[in-house]
């Protein structure tokens, strides 16, 4: 019953989506394809330009406002359309974390590409920035810029938010946001019982109160991420890739994100990368999505 209701959920989105894309002038295969890769966060296009080929700023906006649905937990979806009532989404502490470091990203890349002079004014850099940030940091990939040439704060920011923003139960990789609120909290707590040791402090999400075992399990898993992050890299570095191609590759692959920095940016593809490399790659994947 409960993968039922969240088919259900997922499917009525991505239907919402395909209408939503044909609405603003979108054809409808291209539509189709697109909200299935909006959806799913999966980054594919049916053009050599990704969705900057469409360079429509009503598509994007289309595009941006799904990828963020894509990214909160569809259970909380669920509960919404079950319930009617936008409640759960008000009680997400989640999704709540997750909009905000969204609304912060935009808003700051935003800022630094204007005072760059990337583009000539706040309008134009809010449009690349919204679109380009949120598609990276939920794991997209789409891109209606080659962002490999902005500055690098801007492009290696994105990559940052890859490999935490996503919720827990929604399509997006990295380690997820709930994981990344807990680890901040319990060392948060960590610092707290330094100043008072004999203090009872206890560790709560949603109201909740989290077990131990649950935050060494997530110790665990950062500490098993991290270390692959560092020995994909090392391989990569082994094989003869650049410091920049070798950690953004690894970063990208084992977030599911899509294009990393250097070679393997948004205007190229993997297919720069040798044998070894690719398989590096491969296995980087598939760690990954296992989680």
């Amino acid at each position: 019953q409960t993968a039922k209701g969240l088919w259900s959920v997922y499917s009525i989105i991505t239907i919402a989506c395909i209408g939503c894309f044909v609405a603003v002038g979108m054809p409808f295969d291209d539509a189709l394809l697109h909200a299935f890769s909006t959806m799913g966060l999966g980054g594919f296009s049916s053009h050599d330009s990704s969705f900057g080929y469409f360079n429509s700023p009503a598509m994007e906006a289309v595009c941006v406002f799904f990828m963020l649905l894509a990214g909160i937990n569809f259970a909380t979806h669920f509960l919404v359309i079950t319930r009617r009532s936008i409640k759960p989404y008000i009680v997400d502490k989640e999704a709540h974390a997750f909009l905000l470091v969204m609304l912060f990203s935009v808003l700051i890349i935003t800022y630094f590409l204007w005072r760059e002079r990337v583009y000539p004014d706040w309008i134009t850099a809010f449009r690349y920035a919204a679109f380009n940030v949120v598609s990276i940091a939920t794991t997209t990939g789409l891109a209606t810029t080659d962002f490999n040439l902005w500055p690098a704060f801007a492009p290696v920011w994105m990559l940052f938010l890859c490999c935490f923003s996503t919720a827990a139960g929604s399509t997006g990789g990295g380690i997820k946001m709930v994981r990344a609120q807990l680890l901040l909290k319990q060392s948060y707590a960590e610092l707290r019982r330094l100043v008072h040791p004999r203090a009872l402090i206890v560790v709560k999400l949603n109201g909740r109160p989290i077990g131990t075992s649950v935050l060494y399990s997530i110790l665990a898993f950062v500490l098993l991420y991290g270390a692959t992050i560092i020995a994909c890299t090392m391989l990569m570095l082994f094989s003869g890739a650049d410091v920049v191609t070798g950690f953004t590759a690894v970063i990208a692959c084992i977030n599911s994100t899509g294009p990393g920095l250097n070679q393997v940016g948004p205007a190229t593809t993997y297919a720069v990368l040798t044998d070894f490399q690719i398989w590096i790659c491969s296995i980087a994947m598939l760690l990954g999505r296992l989680e």
